[in-house]
């Protein structure tokens, strides 16, 4: 396989990214419209999928980020990622990522959410754009709050991993 056949900036998660929205286009089929600080561009592609392509860039997949979530914290179900903990992308769905309706939400870059409807959020995101998402308030904020806490977990762990040892037994030197 040659990299460029793998990887196409154009379809690249960065930490630019803001949110990956599914919409549904005029003949029913789910494209995603991916929202950047300074961009928006649709890719003919349901999000989950564009969300593993950017896990296997950085050397795993989605189901194997959700693993590790599982792993760190406990949650099973519609489990928040992080594609790159090192550049701070960390996502959450909005719903089942099997479901082609399902978005992506980059947690750093909220602002503000605000229930639009009984059955509709819309959030607010650090640079002004907005968005409405098709999921209750309940629903978002729960999801910000679970990637919140696997955020904390994941970072503690890098962190600990970055302090230096000392082994029992054996002096520094000052």
């Amino acid at each position: 396989m040659l990299i460029d056949e793998f990887y196409s900036p154009l379809h690249e998660i960065t930490p630019c990214t803001l949110a990956v929205v599914a919409e549904k286009g005029a003949k029913g089929i789910v494209h995603t419209v991916v929202l950047e600080e300074e961009a928006e561009y649709m890719v003919e592609q349901p999000p989950s999928k564009l969300i593993d392509h950017a896990c296997k860039f950085f050397g795993s997949s989605l189901k194997g980020r959700q693993d590790g979530t599982r792993d760190i914290c406990g949650i099973t179900h519609k489990a928040p990622i992080s594609i790159d903990p090192s550049s701070g992308m960390y996502f959450f769905p909005t719903t089942s990522p099997t479901n082609a309706k399902c978005s992506w939400i980059a947690h750093s870059h909220i602002e503000h959410v605000s229930r639009a409807t009984n059955e509709t959020t819309e959030i607010i995101f650090r640079n002004g754009k907005r968005i409405i998402l098709d999921a209750s308030y309940g629903s978002v904020m729960n999801q910000i709050h679970r990637t919140a806490q696997f955020r904390y977990l994941l970072d503690n762990r890098i962190r600990h991993l970055q302090q230096p040892k000392t082994v029992p037994g054996t002096r520094t030197s000052t």
